[in-house]
């Protein structure tokens, strides 16, 4: 398959693993429109933490799928996902179908340090409460193996422009 016939590529991966930020530089490279499924859900339907708080994870998830349903039908699309949402069987099937995917990996201490600076202006609902760093490895520890079935791709101590370059360079040919 050409890399033009790849329909879309899709990140995966923990929280603060880098999906945003070289999502955007793949779709910048190779010309296609970058989406953040959390931002799309946001836009749509307000903050995450709310959505968790008044409507329930259950309906957030819901969401989550509507939403990979509607991008799986698109093409030359980046797609950066939430950190839980390929680790509902469904979603990934349906984004599979597709994209390749690609899941974003880092250490729990590397975690840590990329999200406390910004957990006063973003909350993380699943991080609310407690310890960073417990809650992070707890996490990271009950998702390994949803996460281990996607391709990993290593981002501790490399640059963003590293990785996007390292992600293109697999894609499937």
């Amino acid at each position: 398959m050409a890399r033009d016939a790849v329909p879309n590529v899709v990140l995966t991966g923990f929280m603060g693993t880098g999906k945003s930020t070289v999502g955007r530089l793949i779709a910048r490279e190779l010309g296609w429109a970058f989406v953040d499924t959390d931002d799309v859900i946001e836009e749509r339907h307000g903050p995450i933490p709310k959505i968790f708080m008044e409507r329930s994870e259950v309906a957030f998830r819901k969401l989550e799928h509507e939403v990979a349903v509607e991008f799986a039908k698109r093409e030359q699309h980046v797609i950066a996902t939430g950190g839980r949402m390929l680790l509902d069987p469904s979603n990934a099937q349906t984004l599979q179908a597709t994209g390749q995917i690609f899941c974003l990996a880092a250490s729990a201490e590397e975690i840590v340090s990329r999200l406390r600076p910004d957990l006063q202006s973003r909350p993380r609902p699943l991080l609310a409460g407690g310890d960073l760093s417990v809650q992070v490895a707890q996490l990271l520890a009950e998702r390994a193996v949803g996460y281990g079935q996607f391709e990993q791709v290593p981002t501790d101590g490399r640059e963003p422009q590293d990785i996007a370059a390292d992600i293109i360079g697999r894609l499937e040919v």
